[in-house]
C-alpha cells in the first residue's frame, strides 16, 4: 500500500504543503482546486463560470497524470465562496461531466476560500 505523488503536468509553483493529487491501491485523491495559474500559482480572477472551468480543467490534468479519466471520478467536494453562484457553477460543473455515464457524488457547501477565490474543487477516483 505504498502512496504514489500525482503532479500537476503544469504546475511549477505549490501554494501550500500538499501534493496535487495521491494515489494508493488505485484510488485517487485529487486535492482541492481553485482558478490558479499553473505557471505563477497566482489567482485568475472571474466570473463564476470561468474559475469552475478552469478548477475543473486543472483537475483533469492531475487525473490524467494518474492514468485516469473524469469517468473515473466518483465523489466531489466544491466550496463556492457563495452558495448564490451554484446554478451558475451546476450549468459548468454539469456540462464538464456531460460525456460520463454516472456522474460522481458531490457534496457543495459555501466556504470562505483563500484568496478570493469564487470555487475550489477536489475529487476521489478509482482507476478502471
Amino acid at each position: 500500500m505504498a502512496k504514489k505523488e500525482i503532479k500537476h503536468p503544469e504546475k511549477e509553483k505549490s501554494t501550500g504543503a500538499y501534493s496535487a493529487g495521491v494515489e494508493i491501491d488505485g484510488w485517487v485523491f485529487v486535492s482541492g482546486q481553485g482558478p490558479l495559474d499553473s505557471k505563477t500559482a497566482e489567482v485568475i480572477r472571474g466570473s463564476i463560470e470561468e474559475e469552475t472551468l478552469l478548477a475543473l480543467s486543472h483537475i483533469e490534468k492531475i487525473l490524467r497524470a494518474a492514468g485516469c479519466t473524469l469517468h473515473d471520478v466518483v465523489k466531489s467536494t466544491v466550496h463556492l465562496s457563495d452558495i448564490k453562484d451554484f446554478d451558475r457553477f451546476n450549468a459548468v460543473y454539469k456540462n464538464f461531466f456531460k460525456d460520463v455515464s454516472v456522474l460522481p457524488a458531490r457534496t457543495t457547501v459555501q466556504s470562505v476560500l483563500w484568496g478570493g477565490i469564487k470555487v475550489e474543487i477536489d475529487v476521489v477516483a478509482k482507476k478502471s
